[in-house]
């Protein structure tokens, strides 16, 4: 791509049709899963255990996956995962990220299995972690940040004992170096780290940056590699950050079936086991009770919240009601330890509720039930009354095994999610469906859109289109079609929750609203959709299955419902053209920090003029600005060098009923300009070069006449956000100096 080609390209030519072979055996299956989560168009898995019971044949296919690639010695693994399963689900991610990435890049095989060691046992100090640092439910301090960093060390230190392997050490040891050389207690920088290192050290910051935690939801892919890209030169090697994007926006569906292959097929046994002493390998763990599975959905669709403590305190269950309430995920609760401070709970009188009178822990104690008016901080930090009832729970034997605590919101201020169900009751259904239809979703959309944006609350939109549909019904006949519609509605259905707004847009394409729902919550629904929608054999088609594509969007700011909508739609093409079957999500999601407002530069021509910076390269930048184009649907009016100028419209609100209130259009101007540097790390290593992208944009009327002047000044400051988010760029504070 040149830099002056900046309008979207139009979609290629459809594959020759073809429906979904019979599944691969049950540990490929779970390894491109696993895969798929660190893919850019895959979901992003809470690194946390599953349910016991619901889990359990997914944990027993990665024990498999484990004693795989690391033989006899995955008994270290296996105490990694005892003491936190949070981090043994991270690590496992990261080496099988690593492992496409080392295949794309031609490694070597005998790189390729010391890098794969390394990233599975990169974090087994964790295991030497007090757990009020590992489960702390916040920010860790300098302190705590200083004991992790031993945690660190102390894998190099654990492996030295077992490993006889000097790659993989030095692997190991030299993650946590920075490539400019500035991190203390790291004696090489620059290249002179391992190429593992630094290969591990991207992946594993990527990993941890798009997982939620308590204090922070997870990053977008999108966001996430911002942050790379901004630290490259300094904390990571810009060059394997560079590849590293590229790794990302390329064909993954074909790496997952290399690393398959290798990891399941082509890997020798003897060479896993030539580094470690004999150990006994993990056995199975039993299936799923059925019973679990009424009790899960159930704790599901609760509307009030629910967690269960065990009795060392540690949180074992934290339901979508819960989520709802506090605002804190279910990923980052889970073998945390439970404390009154975590929801800053207050007593009938409004005092902090002290440790000895929480009432999970008195009714451990006391093996009494409480029922108690409390204050918690919720959603936003908004203090909400509740209704807390605690609930012993105490086996056969009469072992106390820890507690129930139901929370009933008791605030009597009906909840955004409810608001946003009672929509979903009154929409128009589709009738083949039974889903809303296409009039109540153009409906819907931008009151759900605005109830957010009031809430400051984050919402997706899903968009999915039956691959290959035209053949079905060729092939077997429009009743089947209707059948194959209709299953994909159900599935829909099914993986939406309260609040959630399923509809069928128009044909065999279907649109999901979800409610209170970031990028990387709305890219593990829809990918959950996708796998249900491919284990399902239709009679009508002969027992094949059919698949779907899916493109996933988070409102942003400077967003409207038409710009939200066609970036879904974007998203949606990009996995047709990717190979189908696929989730692609697009767009940075909401700023963690906000976006400031920052000054605006006097302009005798322009309305509105600003300078910005973005720390990505120019061909980074000139990709996002593409999407911009596309979804607020510019005419580009010339390209010349860096300089790009176009026309933007932007109408009023639907409802708007003010006589004044008309389209205005804008003459967008925007400069691009790459600048690189070099960041010499220290002992003499080879310069690091890092690239930024700077931005001066100038927006103004495009008839000189309009006279409504504060209202166009308005007007040209949403499409200056909007820009700003789509760029993710902030401003330029040198250039500004």
């Amino acid at each position: 791509m040149t830099e002056g080609s900046l309008i979207p390209t139009d979609v290629g030519a459809e594959a020759a049709p073809k429906l979904v072979d019979a599944p691969l055996d049950q540990g490929i299956q779970r390894l491109k899963h696993l895969l798929e989560e660190l893919e850019g168009s895959g979901p992003r898995q809470e690194a946390t255990p599953q349910p016991r019971a619901v889990g359990a044949e997914a944990a027993w296919a990665d024990n498999q996956l484990v004693v795989v690639r690391l033989g006899i010695a995955s008994s270290l693994f296996a105490a990694l995962r005892c003491r936190s399963a949070a981090t043994a689900g991270h690590s496992l991610r990261v080496a099988l990220s690593c492992s496409a990435w080392g295949l794309k890049l031609g490694l070597t095989p005998g790189e390729l299995d010391a890098i794969e060691v390394a990233a599975l046992l990169h974090d087994l100090g964790m295991v030497g972690v007090p757990d009020s640092v590992l489960l702390k439910p916040g920010p860790l301090n300098r302190d705590e940040m200083l004991v992790v960093e031993q945690g660190r060390r102390l894998s190099a230190e654990i492996l030295r004992h077992a490993c006889a392997e000097p790659k993989v050490l030095q692997i190991v040891e030299n993650i946590g170096a920075w490539f400019d050389g500035s991190r203390g207690g790291y004696r090489p920088s620059g290249r002179h780290i391992p190429a593992g290192a630094r290969m591990i050290a991207i992946v594993d910051a990527f990993d941890a940056m798009t997982t939620d935690q308590v204090f922070r939801r997870a990053m977008s892919h999108e966001r996430a590699m911002q942050e790379l890209f901004a630290s490259a030169g300094t904390q990571f090697d810009p060059s394997l950050v560079q590849e590293f994007a590229e790794f990302r926006i390329c064909d993954q569906k074909a790496w997952r079936e290399k690393v398959a292959q290798r990891w399941l097929r082509g890997l020798d046994p003897q060479i896993a086991n030539s580094y470690w002493e004999l150990l006994a390998a993990p056995t199975p763990r039993a299936t799923a009770d059925a019973a679990r599975c009424f009790e899960k959905k159930l704790l599901e669709n609760m509307h009030d919240a629910v967690m269960f403590i065990d009795v060392g305190m540690r949180v074992v269950e934290w339901n979508r009601g819960a989520e709802r309430l506090t605002g804190i995920a279910a990923a980052s609760m889970i073998e945390r330890l439970w404390s009154p401070v975590l929801l800053q709970m207050q007593n009938e009188k409004g005092e902090w509720l002290a440790e000895q009178d929480c009432p999970v822990r008195c009714a451990v104690q006391s093996q009494v039930q409480s029922l108690r008016r409390l204050t918690i901080s919720g959603r936003g930090g908004r203090m909400v009354s509740v209704d807390a009832h605690a609930i012993p729970v105490i086996a056969a034997d009469g072992a106390v095994l820890g507690a129930v605590l139901l929370m009933h919101d008791a605030s009597g201020e009906a909840s955004l999610e409810q608001r946003c169900q009672s929509l979903y009751e009154r929409a128009t259904k589709d009738p083949l469906t039974q889903v809303a239809n296409r009039a109540e979703f153009d409906r819907v959309l931008e009151l759900f859109l605005n109830a957010h944006k009031e809430h400051h609350v984050a919402c997706s939109l899903i968009m999915c289109d039956l691959d290959r549909f035209k053949r079905v019904n060729d092939t077997y006949g429009h009743q089947a079609g209707d059948e194959v519609i209709q299953a994909l509605a159900n599935v829909l259905k099914g993986v939406c929750r309260a609040g959630d707004l399923v509809a069928r847009y128009g044909g065999e394409e279907f649109v999901v609203l979800c409610a209170d729902c970031d990028n990387a919550r709305a890219v593990r629904i829809a990918e959950q959709a996708r796998k249900a929608l491919g284990q399902i054999r239709h009679p009508s088609l002969n027992g094949q299955s059919v698949t779907a594509s899916f493109g996933v969007t988070e409102v942003q700011a400077g967003d409207t419902a038409e710009t939200m909508l066609r970036r879904a739609d974007r998203a949606l093409l990009m996995a047709k053209e990717q190979g189908r079957d696929r989730v692609v999500q697009l767009g940075g999601g909401a700023d963690p920090a906000g976006t400031a407002a920052a000054p605006l530069l006097a302009s005798p021509s322009a309305c509105v003029e600003q300078r910005l910076v973005t720390p990505v390269p120019l061909w980074v930048a000139v990709e996002k600005l593409r999407g911009f184009i596309a979804d607020h649907r510019a005419k580009v009016l010339h390209v010349e060098a860096n300089h790009v100028a176009m026309l933007v419209q932007i109408d009023p609100p639907k409802r708007s009923r003010r006589f004044g209130d008309r389209p205005v259009v804008f003459r967008v101007d925007v400069q691009l300009h790459e600048e690189s540097a070099e960041r010499a790390p220290r002992e003499s290593a080879l310069p690091a070069p890092w690239a930024h992208t700077r931005i001066r944009v100038a927006i103004a009327p495009e008839k000189s006449r309009e006279r409504r002047r504060d209202q166009i000044v308005d007007r040209a400051k949403e499409v200056l956000t909007s820009f700003r988010s789509y760029l993710m760029a902030n401003q330029d504070e040198a250039a500004e100096a």
